[in-house]
């Protein structure tokens, strides 16, 4: 079993680990241990390095397979017990939490004051879509929805992450807010991620530890994308 270390530390940059498996035909090794975030609700994985044995190889793709974290590398391989330590893209990182946080902004606006559960969302480092459930979606609305996002970041709301045993995170309220429960009945504990007097949902991405680190919220188009499915699109930007 990999340990997740990015579920509890998101601003862990580097870090040292033992190789728990090797894959020589994909070119990739999995490790007792992981910070790089290996992709999932809407985040890509983490890009960054391995360095072992005196080299230093890129690190291509990450992926969790069942309880191992696999890490596909750009070159020669470490052996199975061997020590290295991993290296995180941390410009891409930081863009990818300050992007995350921001749709979690959204989303929580969004369910507050209107009530629409999520369909969808995707991101990309500093800029994502979000899809809800509205049956109407208007220009001045849109401009209300990105004012309301941008009042929220100026008002430094702490970020707290929680890991939690499933029967009790279930007795949270609206704990899971897209309209498909995406979390099967085996696993036991889940990860919620709170904004501090604005929302909490459960979540296993990587976030910012303040929303004021967000910078700004801009809301550069929407689009219907069925009869009560809409389409927000967002770039996060500097104060």
């Amino acid at each position: 079993m990999t340990q997740l270390l990015y579920q509890t530390d998101s601003y862990l940059r580097e870090f040292d680990a033992t190789v728990a498996a090797v894959d020589v035909a994909a070119n990739r090794v999995a490790l007792d241990r992981s910070a790089f975030y290996p992709g999932g609700g809407g985040q890509p994985n983490d890009l960054g390095t391995m360095a072992f044995g005196g080299v230093t190889v890129p690190m291509t793709q990450v992926k969790k397979e069942g309880d191992l974290v696999w890490h596909w590398l750009n070159g020669g391989l470490p052996a199975e017990g061997q020590s290295v330590t991993g290296t995180i893209a941390w410009d891409r990182r930081y863009a990818l939490m300050r992007t995350h946080t921001a749709l979690h902004i959204l989303c929580g606006v969004v369910w507050r004051d209107y009530g629409a559960q999520v369909t969808g969302g995707n991101m990309d480092p500093l800029q994502g879509r979000m899809d809800f459930e509205f049956a109407t979606l208007r220009g001045e609305l849109v401009g209300e929805i990105e004012a309301k996002c941008n009042a929220e970041i100026a008002a430094a709301r702490d970020i707290r992450v929680k890991i939690l045993p499933r029967e009790e995170a279930f007795q949270i309220p609206d704990l899971i807010r897209t309209k498909i429960n995406l979390l099967p009945p085996g696993i036991l504990e889940v990860r919620t991620v709170e904004i501090v007097g604005l929302d909490l949902q459960a979540d296993g991405g990587t976030h910012v530890a303040n929303t004021r680190e967000v910078g700004r919220i801009k809301v550069t188009d929407y689009k219907s994308k069925g009869a009560i499915n809409k389409r927000i699109y967002i770039e996060v930007g500097d104060k």
